[in-house]
C-alpha cells in the first residue's frame, strides 16, 4: 500500500480568469522513496504539495494517505509534515524556543518537548544555529530549522517545497544528502523545485507543466517470477 496516492486530481484556480493548476494528476509514493517534481514558478508545484498534505482540496479526484481518503489537514502527529518557506511557530523567539513551544502546544511535557527539540535539531544539523532567529539565518540553516520542526511530528510523509531556494551552491549538496538519508530511513518524501540540481538523489523525477504531471508516476514493482514445479532428483 502506498503512503500517498493522488488519483485523477484536478484543481481550478479562480482568479481574474479561471485556469487549471492541476489537471488529472495521478501519483503514488511508497515508504523510503524520494520523489522530486520540477516545474517553473507558477506551474502548480506548491499547490500539488498543499493538496498532498490536505491543506488544499481538489475540485476533482481523490487523495489517499496510507490507503484512506485525506479530508483536510492532517492533525499534529498525523503522519504528514509540510516544510515550506514559512516557519510554523512564527518568529518571536530563537529557533530552539520556537520548536520547543510547538511541542508544548501539541501536549508534550516540558522534558519530552525539550528532548524532541534537541533530537530534531541534531538530526537536521541545525543545533549550531538553534539560538538564532529564523529571519536572520542563512537560507541553508533556515531550511534545516524548518526540517527540524517538521521531523518533530514523527511523519511518515514529508513534503518539502523549494528545498534549495536561495541556498548557496556549496550548501546545496549537504541539504539534498540530508533528505536522501531521511528517505533511506524509511520516510516518504515529495519535494518540488524549479532548479534541476535539486532533483539529485531522487528515486524519481517528474515534470509539472501545463497542469499535467509527467514521468514515472508509480514506484517500480519488484519483478514477479512465475512459480515452477521443482525438478525431481
Amino acid at each position: 500500500m502506498s503512503v500517498l496516492s493522488l488519483a485523477h486530481v484536478s484543481v481550478l484556480h479562480h482568479g481574474s480568469e479561471e485556469r487549471l493548476l492541476l489537471d488529472d494528476v495521478c501519483l503514488q509514493i511508497d515508504s523510503g522513496e524520494m520523489v522530486g517534481i520540477w516545474g517553473r514558478r507558477g506551474s502548480g508545484r506548491t499547490t500539488l504539495l498543499r493538496v498532498a498534505s490536505g491543506l488544499a482540496a481538489p475540485q476533482r479526484g481523490e487523495v489517499l494517505f496510507r490507503g484512506r481518503p485525506l479530508r483536510g489537514p492532517a492533525p499534529f502527529n498525523g503522519g504528514i509534515a509540510f516544510c515550506g518557506q514559512h516557519f510554523l511557530g512564527g518568529d518571536a523567539w530563537p529557533v530552539r524556543r520556537e520548536i520547543f513551544e510547538v511541542q508544548l502546544a501539541r501536549g508534550l511535557s516540558r522534558s519530552s518537548a525539550r528532548a524532541r527539540t534537541s533530537w530534531a535539531l541534531a538530526r537536521t544539523g541545525a543545533t549550531h544555529c538553534a539560538q538564532g532567529r529564523l529571519r536572520f539565518l542563512p537560507p541553508a540553516e533556515a531550511t534545516r530549522a524548518r526540517l527540524a520542526l517538521a521531523l518533530t511530528s514523527d511523519p511518515c510523509l514529508l513534503l518539502v517545497d523549494d528545498v534549495i531556494a536561495g541556498v548557496d551552491l556549496d550548501d546545496r549538496d549537504p541539504l539534498l544528502h540530508l533528505l536522501r538519508s531521511l528517505a533511506d530511513e524509511g520516510l516518504a518524501i515529495l519535494t518540488s523545485t524549479d532548479e534541476p540540481p535539486a532533483l539529485a538523489g531522487c528515486d524519481r523525477a517528474l515534470t509539472l507543466s501545463d497542469a499535467r504531471l509527467e514521468g514515472r508516476l508509480t514506484p517500480d514493482l519488484a519483478e514477479v517470477l512465475p512459480l515452477r514445479r521443482a525438478t525431481p532428483w
